[in-house]
């Protein structure tokens, strides 16, 4: 990917985007994808939202060729488990500019709803599939909101549970079992699963943090911009990157008093 050029950078909404490194392509075509609103508003505000949302998600199959195996919905995120040929770029705007627009106007509020670059990871090991399966569903038990994930009206799980007419695939899962049963047992027994949400501070090397920075923004250029664009900047690459202050310091060679006032 081509760095982006300090020039080139523009407002939208008072936020500031940087190039990205690519995406990996998972091999098998299936993605786990993580939604979060913007600076982790919430995205939902009643039931009504959740419905809503879901047409969308429905919508998007219509337009865009893939397969969904899982989702849940919490209030301020949204996780996919999906596989599909085509860029999974295109099927995340499908939904979620649609929903933004519906939210926005129904609650009275400008600007962007999601932020600007949604997570993903590739799946590409049945045990992974499975894994990934069994933490979307217990996202709402791990985060303390029901005590037991069949509770949970926004999430796939009750889908996988009912022989009614449903939005995921539910054979490509229940082929890896015996029986419903050993479905169930397996989606509820205790674990300590790390998927997309697990994400502990990198701990960089200065070579390699510089080589990380410089794919997406061009360095030399940063001490060229106006206090601003620069500040802009340097907040976009402390939240990319979670370096310390006195790391980006010497790998940008900025004082580190700037960064600190940057937050």
């Amino acid at each position: 990917m081509l760095r982006h050029p300090v020039s080139s950078f523009i407002y939208n909404e008072g936020v500031i985007t940087l190039g990205r490194v690519a995406r990996a392509k998972s091999k098998t075509g299936i993605y786990h994808i993580m939604l979060r609103g913007i600076d982790k508003r919430n995205i939902f505000l009643d039931e009504g939202e959740y419905l809503i949302f879901l047409k969308h998600l429905r919508k998007a199959q219509d337009k865009i060729e893939f397969i969904l195996y899982a989702y849940c919905l919490m209030t301020n995120h949204v996780h996919l488990l999906l596989k599909t040929e085509k860029p999974i770029g295109d099927i995340v705007k499908r939904i979620a500019v649609g929903y933004a627009q519906y939210h926005n106007i129904k609650n009275g509020r400008t600007g962007h709803l999601f932020q600007n670059r949604f997570r993903s990871e590739v799946v590409e090991t049945d045990r992974y599939f499975l894994t990934v399966l069994r933490y979307i569903h217990q996202n709402p038990l791990k985060a303390g909101i029901v005590q037991d994930i069949k509770q949970y009206k926004w999430s796939s799980y009750h889908e996988y549970l009912s022989k009614g007419k449903s939005i995921v695939e539910k054979g490509f899962a229940f082929a890896y079992f015996k029986g419903l049963k050993e479905f169930v047992e397996f989606m509820e027994e205790e674990n300590d699963d790390e998927c997309l949400d697990y994400n502990p501070t990198k701990r960089w090397k200065d070579d390699e943090l510089k080589e990380y920075i410089s794919q997406l923004v061009d360095i030399n250029k940063i001490h060229n911009s106006d206090k601003q664009l620069r500040d802009e900047i340097l907040r976009a690459i402390k939240t990319e990157t979670g370096a310390s202050n006195r790391q980006l310091s010497r790998v940008l060679n900025i004082g580190r008093s700037i960064l600190e006032r940057v937050r």
